[in-house]
């Protein structure tokens, strides 16, 4: 994507934007999108093939919801926004630029939302969405009330988006078409680099250039934060600082200025020390476990330190921070299985999730059911995925879901599953979306952690799961049975 074509930050305002139309207006982006404007009181339509579960939020602030896609939707309408997901000779599209309507890409609509604010946008491969959760609850707890915009819902508050009265606004910065390349924020944030997106970038070395250029963009009055524990990160903070940028890290690097220090993890929470140059913060103590989760907040501590705000509300906050929904989200118990769902498609991150449902499982087996994200990812990453999976007693995979992309002989899911170091008995490649609660009912054991992993729509999952594991023990279920990733009666938490 050529994001030299679109506006940057600061140039326009939500205002500006008139009557608003979303293509796509159920998805995480989209819907966020659309609670911001309806919170910020502009008019706002979308359009939707799928009952999505955001969709009775945004009725219920006002917004109009097309259950189609056609022309007539436009009547009205000033500005449509679509997300890179929506194709160029979409029926919509088409019909806003033969009616000379005002067209933004979903990063331009969010940029506008952000004109005179401060941004801290917060950009990296893994850990972007709990990293802006953590970000926005700490200023929340200090008193700012900032906007924000989230990939994700933050559990406690159950929302993605809210338009606030602070001089803040909290957003995550999404590389994956370089669309975060037109923010301007105050604060840039890296929680980390790695591969991934190549069929974007190509390489690590482009990848790492524009997360570069990415920093560059910063205030020169703000400041640039990543973590010293990553590879990618250490790198970034040298080439920046060479430049005389002003860059601070944080890990349990011994150089890192925000340094971690005696951190424990265990199934009830994480905890460690925090100290900055030399100095100490004290204890931060979080009800998630995971050293992931423990460097996520860290660096939410130290924005809130370099910010000025007190650091005893990023230690509140922390304390009771409740997780982000699809993010390490417990959805039930049934016959003595506990259930999760998890977003995490990348083997680092999957890694790093499954370690953790490790902890959590303690004597029992931990039984993940995994569905992979983007055929061109998991065929360039299959060794390293499988191996992910492998930290698993026992694996379910479904099918590759890539919309939009062609399946070449010998990709997919049923390579995948002859790679996972397991034995036979204990890894299953299903084919069918309505086998796989039956298959997981047969497998899990009271006292076993299941966990169902990967991008949407394996969410749907999770309440179908539970119901299959009470139908099991005689008990009546609680969520839709049988129903598809297209089925309008499965729910997602």
């Amino acid at each position: 994507m050529n994001t030299a074509q679109f506006t940057p930050a600061g140039t326009t305002t939500a205002e500006d934007l008139g009557r608003i139309h979303l293509i796509g207006v159920g998805g995480v982006g989209m819907s966020g999108l659309a609670r911001l404007f309806l919170t910020r009181g502009l008019p706002v339509s979308g359009s939707e093939l799928r009952e999505w579960p955001s969709l009775a939020g945004l009725r219920a602030l006002g917004g109009t919801i097309h259950m189609t896609h056609e022309a007539a939707n436009l009547d009205g309408v000033d500005t449509v926004v679509y997300s890179s997901a929506i194709p160029q000779d979409h029926l919509e599209m088409a019909e806003a630029r033969r009616r000379g309507l005002r067209v933004l890409h979903r990063s331009e609509a969010l940029a506008a939302a952000m004109t005179g604010r401060r941004t801290v946008a917060v950009a990296g491969t893994h850990g972007k969405t709990t990293t802006t959760s953590m970000v926005t609850m700490v200023l929340q707890q200090a008193g700012t009330d900032p906007s924000f915009v989230i990939g994700g819902e933050i559990s406690e508050v159950g929302s993605g988006a809210h338009h606030g009265t602070g001089e803040h606004f909290v957003v995550e910065a999404d590389e994956s078409d370089r669309s975060f390349l037109i923010y301007r924020p105050y604060v840039s944030i890296v929680t980390n680099i790695e591969a991934d997106h190549l069929n974007t970038y190509g390489d690590l070395a482009n990848l790492e250039a524009t997360f570069a250029d990415f920093a560059r963009l910063t205030d020169p009055e703000g400041f640039i934060i990543t973590c010293a524990d990553d590879a990618g990160g250490r790198r970034l903070a040298e080439t920046l600082r060479a430049e005389g940028r002003r860059v601070w890290t944080y890990g349990e690097s011994p150089d890192a200025d925000l340094r971690l220090s005696e951190m424990a993890s265990s199934a009830q929470g994480v905890r460690y020390l925090a100290a900055i140059e030399g100095r100490s913060l004290g204890e931060i103590r979080m009800p998630v476990p995971g050293r992931h989760m423990a460097l996520n907040s860290a660096c939410a501590v130290l924005t809130a330190y370099l910010l000025g705000l007190p650091v005893q509300a990023a230690e509140a906050a922390l304390g009771a921070f409740p997780g982000v929904r699809r993010r390490f989200e417990r959805k039930g118990v049934a016959d003595g299985v506990l259930v999760y769902d998890e977003y995490a498609y990348h083997p680092t991150s999957m890694t790093l999730a499954l370690q953790t449902l490790r902890e959590v499982a303690g004597e029992g087996r931990l039984i993940v059911v995994f569905q992979p994200y983007r055929l061109y990812r998991t065929r360039d990453l299959q060794a390293e995925i499988a191996a992910a999976l492998g930290i698993a007693d026992e694996v379910v995979l479904l099918e590759v879901f890539g919309p939009g992309e062609l399946r070449q002989p010998g990709e997919g899911s049923a390579a995948l599953i002859e790679a996972v170091p397991l034995p036979a008995e204990r890894k299953v490649f299903v084919e069918a979306w309505d086998d796989v609660p039956a298959e997981v009912a047969r497998r899990a054991r009271p006292g076993d952690v299941v966990v169902t992993m990967g991008a949407p729509p394996i969410s749907l999952l999770g309440d179908q799961l539970l119901d299959a594991l009470l139908a099991r023990a005689g008990e009546p279920g609680a969520a839709a049975v049988g129903a598809g990733p297209d089925g309008a009666a499965a729910t997602a938490g």
